[in-house]
């Protein structure tokens, strides 16, 4: 019990001084999706502590990725009307860009040599983690390893999304919004929310579709 207090407690507190630290310095590398799980990787091996009795604690705030998630149906409600408004858009949008997503990593996977278990693990990457890892099992991949590649996706797409943004000059608040919950999911929703309320919502749409499709299209990619 008191493990589980410690591990959750450190947990929050870490990220609340990346958090103060990013704000100090926006630099990429500074982001707290980060520079957290880099600190408390170096306080386990530091002090031994298996990821098992870390996660005792820890768990709790990967639950309540569920529950984050249904709460964005919140803006969604108050931005009804213009979802509506462009609904084809993000449709065809969100289509696109997650066809695309599992047809590159196939393809990639593939010229890298990589086995049949690996590709089928990676292949649902841009999709939420809870349909990845489910996608993953469906097809014969290692969940695990799909956890680990959306994790990575959604902190790599969370990180180059702005930059892209403002090379490109993108204004538009749903553009962005596709942008960034079509190719980064919860990390990349996050960061829309923090260009505006209307990004922030239809990244949320758009990471839902992306979900969607990515469940239904894979097994029809590899004939599952």
């Amino acid at each position: 019990m008191m493990m589980a207090a410690v591990s959750l407690l450190i947990t929050v507190l870490v990220y609340i001084m990346a958090q103060k630290i990013y704000r100090y310095k926006p630099i990429m590398f500074l982001s707290p999706l980060i520079v957290t799980p880099v600190v408390l990787i170096v306080l386990l091996a530091l002090t031994r502590t298996s990821y098992a009795d870390y996660n005792t604690g820890a768990h709790w705030l990967s639950d309540m990725l569920g529950p984050a998630t249904i709460a964005f149906a919140i803006p969604l409600s108050r931005h009804y009307e213009l979802i509506k408004k462009h609904a084809a858009q993000i449709i065809i949008s969100v289509l696109t860009g997650s066809a695309a997503a599992v047809a590159s990593s196939l393809w990639l996977a593939k010229g890298l040599g990589l086995n049949d278990k690996i590709i089928y693990s990676l292949i649902p990457h841009s999709a939420t983690t809870p349909i990845a890892m489910n996608v993953s099992q469906s097809i014969g991949g290692i969940p695990t390893i799909t956890a680990v590649a959306v994790m990575v996706t959604g902190i790599f797409g969370s990180l180059v999304g702005p930059p892209i943004i403002r090379l490109f000059r993108i204004r538009n608040e749903v553009a962005r919004g596709i942008l960034l919950g079509t190719s980064a999911h919860g990390a990349g929703t996050s960061k829309a929310f923090e260009l505006g309320s209307i990004s922030g919502t239809v990244s949320s749409v758009s990471m839902i579709l992306t979900a969607i499709i990515t469940l239904f299209l894979t097994p029809l990619l590899l004939g599952h």
